[in-house]
C-alpha cells in the first residue's frame, strides 16, 4: 500500500497552505465545459479553509509553452471554484510567483482562498526548475498535492515543492491511491480487468503489467480485432494492427503462463457501415463477413463477462468494448457496465476505472457513479496501471518531513 500523510496527519490552522490540484478543465466560449475536475478538488479545499488555513490554489492549465496566454488564464475559473466551494470567494491572483503573489498572501486570513495563475505561465515549472520551485515554496509553510492527474509530471509544483515543505496527499489524491491500492497491490481475489479501445500498440506495457496482476484479462473493442487477427481469424474489414500480431500472440502466451485467463469475443456484432444506426448484426467470430467491420461484442461475449464479473471481487476497468460513441455499437459497453454496477451495489465487486473513453463510456451508461471508483486522471491512471513510479506520488513518499 502506498505510503503518504493525509489531511489528518497535519495541523493546519494559521498555516499558509499550497493546494496542487488539476483545473486543467474544458472551456467554451470562455465558461467552463465540464466542472468535474473542479467539483472533485472542493471537498480538499473547503476542509482546509473550515480547519483554518490559509488556502493557495495552484494549477496548470493547457499548454502556453512558458509565457503568458490569456486564453489559458486562471482567472475565469475563480468564479466556478468558489460555486463549488458553496460561495466561499476565491480571490484571483495574477500570477504565482513573485510580488504580487507573495502580496496576496501576506493579506490572506484563515479560512480565506486565493487562486494563483497557471504555473505554466513560467519555464521553470515544466523545467523542474529548483529557483521556480524554492519560489513557490516560499509561498507556503506547507504543501498538499490533491492532483493524482498530475502525478505523472516531473514537474516543480509536484515533485520539488514537496522536497521544500512539510507535505500531504489532499482528499482526491489519498482516495485515488487508495483505490488503485485496493485493485492492484492489495485486491481481494479473483480479479478482473476489463481492457479496451482501438489500438494495442498504445496499450502492450498496460496489458504486459496487467497478465501479472490479474486473475482474468478482458480484451474488446478495436484491441480485440488485432488478438483474433493473430489467431488466424478473418476480421474482415475490421480496424486491426496486423504488426503487432506477434505480440498479441506473445501477450497470450505470457498470460497462460502467469494464470491469467484471457477473454476473447466468441461472438462480435458487424455492419458494413461506419454509422449511427447503421443495419448490423452479431455473428461468431469464426463467420465475419469479408466486407464486414466488427464494433462490438456480441450477446454470447456480453454474457460470458457478465458470468466472469459476478464470479470475481475485484475489477479494474480501462476503455470500451465497442464503438461506443455511436448507437447500437455501445451495447456490450453499456450491458457489461451495468453489470459491474449492480455487483458493486450489492457489495460483491470492488470496481476501480479511468481513462478518458471509458468515463466518458460509463456516463453514457449511466452507472458512472455506481463503480466503487471512478479516476478521471488520464495519463496518470494509465501510468500507474503501467506498473510505473508516478514522480508526484513518489515525491509523498519520499518527502516525510516532520
Amino acid at each position: 500500500m502506498t505510503a503518504f500523510r493525509s489531511l489528518d496527519d497535519i495541523e493546519v490552522a494559521g498555516k499558509r497552505v499550497l493546494v496542487r490540484v488539476d483545473l486543467n478543465v474544458p472551456m467554451r466560449e470562455g465558461a467552463v465545459g465540464d466542472t468535474t475536475r473542479i467539483d472533485r478538488v472542493a471537498p480538499t479545499l473547503k476542509e482546509l479553509a473550515e480547519r483554518g488555513a490559509r488556502v493557495i490554489v495552484a494549477s496548470h492549465f493547457g499548454r502556453p509553452k512558458s509565457k503568458p496566454v490569456a486564453a489559458m488564464s486562471l482567472g475565469p475559473l475563480a468564479e466556478p471554484l468558489t460555486q463549488a466551494l458553496g460561495g466561499l470567494p476565491v480571490r484571483f491572483v495574477p500570477d504565482c510567483i513573485g510580488a504580487e503573489a507573495e502580496a496576496a498572501v501576506t493579506t490572506l486570513a484563515p479560512g480565506e482562498v486565493v487562486l494563483l495563475e497557471n504555473l505554466r505561465f513560467h519555464a521553470g515549472e515544466e523545467a523542474n526548475d529548483p529557483a521556480f520551485a524554492d519560489a513557490l515554496a516560499a509561498l507556503a509553510d506547507l504543501y498538499v498535492n490533491d492532483a493524482f492527474s498530475a502525478a505523472h509530471r516531473a514537474h516543480a509544483s509536484t515533485t520539488a515543492v514537496a522536497d521544500r515543505l512539510p507535505n500531504a496527499a489532499g482528499r482526491l489524491m489519498q482516495a485515488e491511491l487508495e483505490a488503485l491500492g485496493k485493485a492492484l497491490h492489495a485486491p481481494e481475489r479473483p480479479v478482473i480487468s476489463v481492457v479496451g479501445g482501438a489500438k494495442v500498440s498504445t496499450k502492450l506495457a498496460l496489458l504486459a503489467n496487467l497478465i501479472e496482476r490479474m486473475d482474468r484479462l478482458v480484451i474488446g473493442g478495436a484491441m480485440a480485432n488485432t488478438f483474433l487477427h493473430a489467431q488466424g481469424i478473418a476480421i474482415g474489414a475490421s480496424l486491426h494492427e496486423p504488426d503487432l500480431a506477434a505480440d498479441a500472440r506473445r501477450i497470450m502466451e505470457e498470460a497462460s503462463g502467469a494464470g491469467c485467463e484471457i477473454f476473447l469475443p466468441t461472438d462480435v456484432v458487424v455492419t458494413r457501415e461506419f454509422r449511427e444506426g447503421a443495419p448490423s448484426e452479431a455473428v461468431p467470430t469464426a463467420e465475419v463477413p469479408s466486407d464486414g467491420m466488427i464494433l462490438d461484442l456480441g450477446p454470447q461475449s456480453c454474457a460470458r463477462i457478465e458470468a466472469a464479473l459476478a464470479d470475481s471481487r475485484t475489477l479494474v476497468w480501462n476503455g470500451p468494448l465497442g464503438a461506443f460513441e455511436i448507437v447500437p455499437f455501445d451495447r456490450a459497453t453499456a450491458t457489461c457496465a451495468r453489470a459491474a454496477a449492480r455487483l458493486t451495489g450489492e457489495g460483491s465487486l470492488l470496481s476501480v476505472a479511468g481513462g478518458g473513453d471509458t468515463v466518458a463510456a460509463l456516463q453514457g451508461a449511466g452507472v458512472l457513479d455506481a463503480f466503487s471508483y471512478v479516476s478521471t486522471a488520464g495519463g496518470a491512471f494509465l501510468e500507474w496501471l503501467e506498473g510505473k513510479t508516478l514522480p508526484g506520488v513518489a515525491a509523498l513518499e519520499a518527502a516525510r518531513k516532520p
